[in-house]
């Protein structure tokens, strides 16, 4: 039997549409034939949920999304039929949860139950409901930011003013002179603690030679017999208290001079005749010496 042309291209057809069917599905996730077990999730708001959107347990993908039924009467919930590997056993106190990612991709987590001996059957009924995530959080956020920002500007506003202060231009110069010269003296420092770093050798073998000098003299000082010094001392003391004593008592001629007052009233009297008897020969020297120039007689040989 001969095929003819027409046969063969719809054949190539159907067979196309067979292979994109299964390919679209496998791309999607969904599992021809497979033997996978079958769950329903009721929902009151699937927040766009939609068929082949992957199924998660504990962040691994167990299934997808094969399925949704909408109530158009509002009296029913919002089914969503899913495709389970049938490897996954879920326990009866799990719920689903639609949570969405920044780029707004969505997923159902499953968050299974905590006793795992009591399993779901396939085809039973797990509860389902939106998860207050990511950005569930940053539009709760907006009403407290749109209060923040009427101050955030007040608060701009009063920066700006307080920049534009030529106060704090200046002060903000000061502080720039101050840092500068704070690098000077540092600079000078760091070539002091050089310099005294070079020098530091030479100061400390001063000091040990002080040190030497010192230990000299200790040793010349404790060399010298004090015993005999300190008896000499006391032989000279006790000579000046003698002195003293003799004058104090008008022995010798100081002590007379120093006691005696008819002696000193003398002696004062005896000077004081001798500068009248020189004052008087300054001043009529003929009264005491007769000079004849021609060799005149004295007035006795007359």
């Amino acid at each position: 039997m001969k095929i003819s042309k027409e046969i063969k291209i719809a054949l190539t057809a159907v067979l196309a549409i067979i292979i994109l069917f299964f390919g679209m599905n496998f791309l999607k996730g969904l599992t021809m034939f497979s033997g996978n077990n079958i769950y329903y999730v009721a929902f009151d708001d699937i927040s766009g949920l939609t068929t082949s959107s992957p199924i998660y347990a504990n962040g691994y993908q167990v299934g997808v999304v094969t399925n949704i039924k909408y109530d158009y009467t509002h009296q029913q919930p919002t089914i969503a039929l899913i495709d389970v590997d049938r490897n996954m056993q879920i326990p009866r106190d799990s719920y689903a949860e639609i949570e969405s990612d920044m780029l707004g991709n969505l997923k159902l987590n499953l968050k299974l139950g905590p006793n795992p001996t009591d399993i779901l059957a396939t085809g039973d009924t797990i509860v389902g409901q939106v998860s207050s995530g990511t950005l569930a959080k940053l539009s709760a956020m907006v009403p407290t930011i749109e209060n923040i920002l009427p101050k955030l500007d007040s608060i701009m506003t009063s920066i700006n003013t307080i920049m534009a202060d030529p106060v704090i231009v200046a002060t903000l110069h000061n502080a720039e002179k101050i840092s500068t010269d704070l690098t000077t003296t540092t600079r000078q420092l760091n070539t002091l603690m050089a310099d005294l770093n070079r020098q530091l050798p030479g100061i400390m073998q001063k000091a040990d030679k002080v040190l030497d000098n010192t230990d000299g003299l200790t040793q010349h000082l404790a060399s010298l017999d004090l015993a005999a010094t300190k008896a000499q001392v006391d032989q000279t003391l006790g000579n000046l208290q003698t002195l003293t004593d003799r004058l104090n008592n008008g022995q010798g001629t100081a002590g007379l001079l120093l006691n005696d007052p008819q002696l000193y009233q003398n002696l004062t009297k005896t000077m004081s005749e001798a500068q009248q008897l020189l004052n008087d020969l300054k001043e009529h020297p003929s009264r005491y010496v007769n000079i004849s120039v021609f060799g005149k007689k004295n007035k006795a040989e007359k």
